[in-house]
């Protein structure tokens, strides 16, 4: 049997380098949309649900199929606030309302040109490993850690001390070095009994799940906003399909 799977999209108010980013408009649709109908496309989870602090962001969810059974409490929904907060919260209020999900993915509308595959690839990758604890997107590091610095007064040190044969990673070509990844901030997949038991979102066996193209594309800063835009218009990247009509953000 199929365990019951819930994704939460955390969209809280008040981001400070792209104002309102989660419900601007972006092809047509406010950012949110494209989370919100790639969640409930995918076929994977048995409720979607938007974390958020605001009525309008919860409208807006509730506009292309999202439940918004209880909006966040501001003490849980500041720019420093740890996603373990909000997830234990979200899970134990829908507990007690006798909604309990063995599973959860936390899926960003910052990253609008994921799509429903991208969902249902991760979840296979995800439930074929019963021994994770989870699983997180990543990618390549562009900036290899390799060639970080940390400064000390007047002097700076490598943040990686380490080389190949005599030649520092900071002074050897790229490709001489070992493949780091980063995570984005795509999709997360977890069982709930890791935040609940464990205060974490993560655990500690975490499958790699690696984005492919732009699936991982992270909507932050108002450059991020710009090449999103530029994607769109040359054809470079694609937006999850939504059917409904727009949300009028004007009303």
């Amino acid at each position: 049997m199929k365990p019951r799977a819930i994704a939460f999209i955390p969209a809280r108010s008040g981001s400070k380098r792209v104002k309102n980013k989660n419900i601007l408009p972006l092809g047509g649709h406010p950012m949110l949309a494209y989370t919100v109908r790639a969640a409930i496309d995918s076929g994977v989870f048995d409720a979607v649900i938007c974390a958020t602090d605001s009525e309008q962001y919860a409208d807006v969810a509730r506009h292309y199929g999202a439940e918004v059974p209880f909006l966040r409490s501001a003490e849980i929904s500041g720019d420093k606030s740890p996603d373990i907060e909000w997830v234990v919260w979200m899970l134990k209020a829908l507990k007690e309302a006798s909604r309990e999900f063995e599973i959860f993915s936390i899926l960003r509308p910052t990253s609008p040109f994921r799509q429903p595959e991208t969902i249902r690839r991760a979840w296979s990758q995800f439930i074929e490993d019963p021994c994770a604890d989870s699983l997180r997107a990543i990618e390549k590091c562009k900036q290899h850690p390799g060639k970080m610095w940390v400064i000390r007064g007047q002097r700076m040190l490598p943040l990686l001390p380490y080389s190949n044969g005599t030649t520092p990673w900071h002074s050897s070509q790229y490709a001489a070095l070992p493949e780091i990844y980063v995570q984005d901030a795509s999709l997360e997949i977890a069982w709930s009994r890791v935040p609940l038991e464990q205060n974490s979102i993560a655990g500690e066996a975490i499958i790699p799940f690696i984005s492919q193209g732009l699936e991982g594309f992270d909507i932050n800063d108002p450059e991020d906003w710009w090449m999103a835009e530029r994607l769109l218009a040359t054809q470079e990247a694609v937006l999850p399909a939504i059917s409904l009509p727009p949300y009028n953000l004007d009303e």
